[in-house]
């Protein structure tokens, strides 16, 4: 997916200028298409140039203009046009953690060990943030709909992949731990 598919969605949900957008890339968007705050900058000024976004100047007391930022006609059609089209798979075990499990033979186990449990601590937290985010947001599901169902529904698919990871590392480190934890 392209960044500038996310950044449309994002801006259907709300227009905004480019920091407040960076922001919500940030707090939400961002754990499952992260981007840098130049990365959407540059975005941004491509989109204006397609002709998917408007600009419009905003004056503020005592600091500069900001740009808000919205989806044009031409964009909504361009963001319909990309949700109808199939998705990519994307694939959760093309990594480097996954390489160097299966080189794991090659060099020292006990690290490769450590680092797949640095990856679990680092996914336990996440799905714990995600799960804050359900509590906070979302305390009801059953009764979303519309806009808050959708986004209840990427942060459900969040939980259960963060949910499959911590199950695989921790049956990875099980199953090393046992095999002895060095290289063969």
């Amino acid at each position: 997916m392209s960044l500038e598919y996310a950044i449309l969605v994002s801006l259907r949900e709300r227009a905004g200028s480019g920091y407040e957008l960076a922001r919500r890339f940030d707090k939400s968007i961002g754990y499952f298409w992260a981007a840098s705050h130049q990365q959407i900058y540059r975005s941004l000024k491509r989109m204006v140039d397609a002709g998917w976004i408007d600009c419009d100047e905003v004056a503020q007391d005592k600091r500069p203009d900001k740009k808000v930022y919205r989806v044009s006609e031409d964009g909504a059609a361009e963001l319909a046009r990309w949700i109808g089209e199939p998705a990519t798979p994307s694939s959760t075990t093309r990594n480097d953690l996954s390489v160097k499990l299966r080189g794991a033979s090659f060099g020292n186990t006990a690290e490769v060990i450590a680092e797949m449990t640095r990856h679990r601590d680092m996914h336990a937290e996440r799905l714990e943030l995600y799960r804050t985010l359900e509590q906070r947001d979302f305390p009801v599901p059953a009764r979303l709909t519309g806009r808050e169902l959708h986004q209840y529904l990427v942060l459900l698919g969040g939980m259960r992949v963060e949910e499959a990871f911590l199950s695989w590392c921790d049956e990875s480190i099980k199953a090393l731990e046992n095999d002895g934890g060095e290289a063969s």
